[in-house]
This record gives structure tokens, C-alpha cells and sequence, in this order.
């Protein structure tokens, strides 16, 4: 008897610290994963952000080519602010005829841009005009 009691004394010992092991191991797992699901929230606000600059910026755009004989002087400031605000921002204004322009605000996002295969129906790059891949897009249809 006393042979058999010293052997479960053993083997609960090893028992116990594989327990131990394995709810450290259980416990990292789940912290990795709380902690990516984080990064990952992170990463969209940032891209949502980025995309309500863009709109924003798009957006006064329009309203500085509305007839104002300042108009030349905004257009010059919000383009500025879209290199300022969002990485590598760049405005552009095209007619797209019978007194229709367009505005496009495009921008680097190559963090936020789906990898090959994650999206079923993607949407055209940027209105008509195709851009690379990478760049984020807003595009604002507008009539004069």
C-alpha cells in the first residue's frame, strides 16, 4: 500500500504541471488572439478614417470650383491639405461632359488593400479611370 500511494503521489505531480503547461499555453493562445483581433480593428479604423478625409476632401473640392472668384485659391489650399492629410494624396477635376465633373481624391493603401482572391465583386478602381493597386479612391460626380 504504501508503494501504490507513493506512485499516485507521482503521477498526480505530473499531472498537475501538464495542467499548468497546458492552460498557459490555452491562456497565449487566446491573448494572440484577442491581440490580433485588435490590430485588426485598428487597421479599419484607420482605413475608415483615411476614406472620411478623402470624402471630406473631395467634398470641398466641389464646393471650391463652384463659381467664386476665389475659387483658384481654395482649390490650391484643399489640394495641400489632401498631401497633408492623407499618405501620398493627390486631387484631381476632369469634365466628364454636358456640364459634368468629376473630382477624384486618391491616396496609398497598400495596408488596407485586399490580397488576390478575398473579394468576390470588387468595384471599379476608381470611377472610370483605373489606378494602381494600392491606392485608395473617392470619386464625386457633380454637375456645374
Amino acid at each position: 500500500m504504501n508503494r501504490s500511494s507513493a506512485l499516485y503521489q507521482f503521477s498526480d505531480r505530473g499531472e498537475s504541471l501538464i495542467e499548468v503547461m497546458l492552460a498557459v499555453v490555452l491562456t497565449a493562445v487566446t491573448a494572440l488572439g484577442l491581440i490580433a483581433a485588435q490590430m485588426w480593428m485598428i487597421r479599419d479604423a484607420r482605413a475608415t478614417a483615411t476614406r472620411e478625409h478623402a470624402a471630406l476632401i473631395a467634398d470641398a473640392l466641389v464646393e471650391a470650383m463652384q463659381p467664386a472668384p476665389q475659387s483658384s485659391a481654395a482649390l490650391s489650399q484643399w489640394r495641400a491639405r489632401a498631401a497633408a492629410l492623407l499618405p501620398q494624396g493627390e486631387t484631381s477635376e476632369s469634365d466628364a461632359g454636358d456640364r459634368t465633373s468629376v473630382v477624384r481624391v486618391t491616396w496609398h493603401a497598400t495596408a488596407n488593400a485586399p490580397r488576390s482572391g478575398e473579394v468576390i465583386d470588387m468595384p471599379p478602381p476608381c470611377g472610370d479611370v483605373a489606378v494602381p493597386t494600392g491606392t485608395g479612391c473617392v470619386v464625386l460626380a457633380f454637375a456645374r
